[in-house]
């Protein structure tokens, strides 16, 4: 493989080039904006290293970017997304966040990590194994969607009407995942479910004077205290029959808990808190963090909050919650036991409005897909990749892994602990994508290889 190494060194600039050409060109799921234009560019990405591929339309959706190639005894699926987080707050961008900017060694830019970064590495990884070593050992299906930042709403539809694409597929290969605070590659083995929702409370047919107070309902205190029957003052869930559903980690993944470093006082630091909820330390912070379902309000709103004052009772009030899944805590089981929890406090006039939902996924680091991403991160990266069980974030990857029986692993990826993803100045260092490149075409080969 040094003839392949020494191809991406030589092309690192011209490799650079094409990432930035790709996320130069919006692609927000959430505003609709320039998805389609985004996938006839990754189509045309995928045909020039020689894939068969196309463009699958499902309804409703922006097009599936599917191709082929390779032959061998293994067949390996890749999933990345085009799609990416909407860039505002703009101001707080020191770039133009569409134009990608090199300065002192990293790129920043919106999706330069968070995964067209992930998506072009591969390709070229790619290009430099046929251009160096010949015909790929093993046979590749590419899975691009442009929908996983707004839940992928569509993918369980795609799977349905094509899932046959893609069965009988020895393994997965899940968008890349990050070095740690210390430069160590890691790998997860699975993620978390999620179910977004909106509650919403209704009071009169319009926004009044609040002098009316003593006699009208005030939506916003009406969800106030529905909410506060949610969660107690120790941060504990308290939606009836929950946390029922909510197993302790078998002794094998609490093996694989002990050996993850957990650089805890830097964490904090970083995210300028004196400690975590409830003193949390050690493996037992580990273990809550991967392990504990959450339930977060990410945004409530009411009323009027702009400068100043102004006495109203507002008509409505609503509060954007999500729900982290953990394995046996389903989406359909969740929005069944929150709509029974508040009807059971006298709370039905509290609409629950479900958004996306998501199923907790899990692979076994027995499977060959991990044990080649394993071996694949000692080569390039001269060290042990810490493993993680679960993912702390969600994902699709349960519709085209535990659904379909092919295991994943969410390889190492071109990010880095503060590469910023979903914020403003998300990067990558330029070393780490070159790394990147590398580790796609060790663990090709080596999964290729494989028992």
């Amino acid at each position: 493989m040094d003839r392949f190494h020494a191809y991406v060194d030589a092309n690192e600039d011209r490799f650079l080039a094409q990432l930035k050409n790709l996320c130069s060109q919006p692609s927000v799921a959430a505003q609709k904006l320039g998805l389609t234009e985004t996938a006839d560019m990754v189509l045309e990405m995928l045909q020039a290293i020689g894939a068969d591929a196309r463009l699958i339309q499902v309804a409703g959706a922006p097009p599936v970017v599917y191709g082929e190639m390779g032959s061998g005894d293994r067949t390996l699926v890749v999933y990345d997304h085009y799609d990416v987080q909407p860039p505002e707050p703009l101001d707080q961008w020191e770039s133009e966040p569409f134009s990608p900017e090199i300065r002192q060694g990293f790129l920043y830019g919106r999706g330069v990590s968070d995964n067209k970064g992930d998506l072009v590495s591969r390709l070229q990884a790619i290009e430099a194994y046929q251009a160096t070593v010949g015909e790929l050992p093993l046979k590749v299906k590419f899975f691009f969607e442009g929908e996983e930042e707004i839940g992928s709403p569509h993918l369980a539809q795609f799977v349905a009407e094509n899932g046959e694409l893609l069965l009988g597929a020895d393994g997965l290969l899940w968008e890349g995942a990050a070095k740690d605070m210390c430069g160590r590659p890691a790998l997860y083995l699975g993620l978390k479910g999620i179910q977004y929702l909106e509650l919403r409370v209704k009071g009169a047919s319009r926004d009044i004077h609040s002098s009316w107070a003593p006699l009208i309902p005030n939506p916003v205190w009406r969800l106030v205290w529905a909410l506060n029957t949610l969660k107690d003052e120790r941060d504990r869930i308290t939606v009836d029959g929950l946390m029922d559903h909510v197993a302790e980690p078998p002794m094998e993944e609490m093996e694989l808990l002990k050996k993850i470093p957990f650089e805890e006082e830097q964490i904090r630091k970083d995210f300028g808190i004196p400690q975590f909820l409830g003193g949390a330390e050690g493996i037992d912070a580990v273990k809550r963090l991967l392990y504990a379902p959450t339930c977060t309000i990410c945004g409530i709103w009411a009323g009027y909050t702009g400068e100043g004052s102004k006495t109203v009772l507002p008509s409505e009030a609503m509060v954007k919650l999500d729900f982290r899944l953990v394995p046996d805590l389903e989406p359909e089981l969740v929005l069944d036991l929150l709509r029974k929890h508040l009807d059971r406090r006298g709370f039905e006039d509290v609409d629950i409005v479900p958004m996306s939902g998501e199923h907790p996924a899990q692979s076994s680091p027995d499977a060959p897909v991990a044990r080649a991403a394993v071996e694949a991160a000692k080569l390039v990266y001269g060290r042990d990749p810490v493993v993680y069980p679960l993912m702390a974030g969600s994902g699709p990857m349960y519709e085209l892994s535990q659904a379909l029986g092919i295991p994943a692993v969410s390889g190492v990826g071109v990010g880095h602990a503060k590469s910023r993803i979903h914020a403003p100045n998300e990067n990558i260092r330029l070393s780490d994508y070159i790394q990147a490149i590398k580790y796609m075409g060790e663990f090709m080969r080596l999964f290729a290889a494989s028992d």
